[in-house]
């Protein structure tokens, strides 16, 4: 309970507590991944009966963005099931981050490993976002991934971040991990040079046919926790509630919202997995009080130190790290 109220000091020394950005994810090439991520129904190593697709066309993103936006979505994020994407693929992403930009919204990418050069191509197209999750703690990595280390994940965060993109990382809960292995994950995204503008945290959703499937579920308080210590962690980012949801209460929802989360997806599916849909997000919303944010509404525009210096006024007992 301290560590809730804490949490919500902190929130509320940065952000509207009642105010929450809302995010739509489309997926814009499904299937076929070259990564053996355990927890992925789109990996080319599992049999989750999921087909490959190519890359669908950019009139169609944009079709399905501006839906999204009419629905209330201020940022919309499109994913690709890939290691990294090629150079011929560049132009039609491009097309699209420009399209959606047009549209008035925030965009966001995930397209796996960047180097600085595609990096420094989508910060040119206007890309505000870029998604790529370190996904649990460096020590717990290996026995999740095998395709790609942790350093890959921490690198391509920087070129994101030397282009001058905004990163979105988190991780997911209920990866096989202990208490330590969230810790420590938290710990390595509030230490990076800048902490990511967007943290989202996944619980994980056990999907049939990967190695994963039959993972203990995570405890709903052990998740609320999780929120919280992030959110005191990294007290001007936007943390995220992201997969998982559609297992969550009204209660529990509200105790994250409490801890700290001031971010979700809507619409009825995340790339492959179900999602809440906008009617039942539009009664919890009207339950809790909250009121979407709007797009480009971020938090104050101060330096680090001025950050800590509030921080630690509103209580010297928060441990700052930054």
């Amino acid at each position: 309970m301290e560590l809730l109220f804490q949490a919500q000091t902190v929130h509320r020394q940065h952000f509207d507590p009642n105010r929450v950005q809302m995010s739509r994810l489309l997926s814009i090439k499904t299937g076929g991944c070259p990564e053996d991520c355990s927890y992925c129904s789109q990996s080319a190593y599992h049999e989750s009966g999921l087909s490959a697709s190519k890359l669908i066309e950019v009139q169609r993103v944009l079709g399905e963005a501006r839906r999204a936006r009419d629905a209330g979505a201020t940022r919309y994020c499109m994913g690709a099931a890939w290691r990294s994407p090629k150079p011929r693929d560049m132009p039609q992403i491009i097309a699209m981050v420009e399209g959606v930009k047009a549209l008035g919204m925030e965009t966001c990418m995930t397209l796996g490993m960047l180097d600085a050069d595609q990096a420094r191509q989508l910060a040119d197209a206007g890309l505000d976002y870029y998604n790529h999750n370190i996904d649990t703690s460096e020590s717990h990595y290996g026995n999740v991934i095998t395709t790609r280390s942790f350093s890959d994940r921490l690198e391509t965060l920087q070129n994101v971040r030397d282009s001058g993109i905004k990163v979105c990382s988190g991780g997911i809960l209920g990866l096989g991990e202990g208490d330590q292995d969230r810790v420590d994950m938290l710990v390595t995204l509030a230490n990076l040079p800048v902490p990511p503008e967007s943290v989202p945290i996944n619980m994980l959703i056990p999907v049939p046919g990967t190695p994963l499937e039959n993972a203990e579920p995570v405890d709903p308080i052990d998740f609320i926790r999780t929120i919280a210590t992030a959110r005191i962690m990294m007290p001007t980012s936007h943390v995220r509630l992201s997969a998982g949801r559609t297992e969550m209460s009204d209660e529990m929802q509200a105790l994250c919202f409490f801890a700290g989360a001031n971010s979700i997806f809507v619409g009825d599916t995340l790339l492959t997995k179900d999602n809440p849909t906008e009617d039942v997000d539009a009664v919890l919303f009207a339950k809790l009080g909250l009121q979407p944010m709007q797009a480009h509404e971020h938090m104050p525009d101060d330096t680090a130190e001025e950050r800590r210096a509030r921080l630690l006024a509103a209580d010297p007992a928060i441990p700052v790290l930054r």
